[in-house]
């Protein structure tokens, strides 16, 4: 059985083929922020993401209808449940339309999932959508009334590493309190208590540490005035797109400024010192989330291949609680994996209800 893993993300598109669960080829091809910012919306990298997919498939002499499953990484439909997911009909289209509210990159997966699918007669799944929502109530509230935070994370590795680490320890996930970090073009820290990710910030939303593609968290009062001199829609493609390292130095290219940083630029040195600042800063958040019973920190996301960004964690957060990293992203293997199980009957295969996971507080006036 051969089947195709589809990952785009904020910076990149991941590319994998399996055949009976062994890699038959996998690729990461980067994408600086200048490259896909000439796409308006994500919904336009539509033909550029799929196109560079059929071509890979030539270069490596694989015809698409010879696949056999496409999975692809999701989010931006109504919030859904952990585990696999048919990508079907309604999915698609909710996730097109971004009913969730949220318009990233791994909507992308679903979509060309389940286009390639439609195109070749095949089926389509996802696994661990960025919209997983397991939030405790607390941490959905605002000081606005019927504003609130909701569930946008890197769902689909954060929980890959946390089930591995758990193995590790020779316990279970839903028997463990971990804080996970993924750190790359976004970042998103949670607190994963009992197997489930009761808190986190919304990495695609404006909140949390700033990224080498978003702004993270700013004060409201200064947004307003740069909204009045600017406009709002350029703010919206900031949280997500063209914030953080791309609005400082025009690039999201973490080698380019990371090699800035070795070299002593001043500017570099600080921008990058305060994206460390406050990673750590939020990991302190989510320890109190975890009321300090904390089995571990785990720090995973391809920024794990720069030493000074994990010394600079393990400085402010050594203390809470054991850290261990994970380099790069586990997501590729764990969207493989779960669906082999599933074809196989060793796991549920769910059914996307067109409607979110949780429709507010009931019987409060919040």
């Amino acid at each position: 059985m051969k089947l195709l893993v589809i990952n785009p993300g904020s910076t990149s598109t991941k590319i994998t083929l399996y055949e009976d669960r062994s890699v038959v080829f996998e690729e990461n091809i980067f994408h600086d922020a200048p490259e896909l910012l000439r796409f308006a919306h994500v919904n336009d990298q539509m033909d550029f993401r799929k196109n560079l997919i059929l071509h890979l498939l030539q270069q490596y002499g694989v015809a698409p209808e010879e696949i056999d499953v496409y999975v692809g990484r999701g989010g931006s439909a109504y919030s859904q449940h952990e585990g696999v997911t048919v990508v079907d009909a309604l999915l698609y289209q909710d996730t097109v339309n971004a009913v969730g509210g949220s318009d990233h990159p791994a909507k992308l997966g679903v979509m060309l999932a389940y286009e390639l699918g439609n195109d070749y007669g095949k089926p389509a799944y996802t696994l661990d959508p960025t919209n997983v929502d397991e939030l405790s109530d607390v941490a959905r509230l605002t000081g606005i009334k019927g504003v609130y935070r909701n569930a946008q994370f890197h769902v689909l590795n954060q929980k890959a590493v946390a089930r591995e680490h758990a193995r590790k320890m020779g316990r279970r996930y839903d028997e463990c309190n971990f804080i996970v970090a993924h750190i790359d073009g976004g970042i998103t820290v949670n607190a994963h208590l009992k197997g489930r990710m009761v808190d986190g910030n919304v990495g695609a939303g404006g909140d949390g540490p700033y990224t080498p593609t978003r702004i993270g968290s700013v004060p409201v009062l200064p947004l307003m005035d740069y909204i009045d001199a600017h406009s709002t829609d350029e703010v919206r493609k900031m949280c997500s797109r063209s914030g953080g390292f791309v609005s400082m130095f025009g690039t999201a290219d973490g080698n380019a400024i990371h090699e800035k940083v070795m070299k002593g630029d001043r500017k570099a040195v600080l921008v990058w010192q305060g994206m460390i600042y406050q990673i750590g800063k939020m990991i302190g958040e989510m320890a109190a989330v975890l009321h300090g019973d904390v089995d571990g920190i785990l720090l995973t996301g391809g920024y794990m291949r720069f030493p000074d960004v994990i010394k600079g964690i393990q400085d402010m957060c050594g203390w809470i609680a054991e850290i261990t990293v994970y380099p790069g992203e586990k997501e590729q293997a764990a969207l493989a994996a779960a669906v082999f199980e599933a074809l196989e009957g060793k796991r549920p295969i769910h059914h996307y209800e067109g409607k979110p996971v949780w429709t507010g507080f009931e019987g409060l006036d919040l």
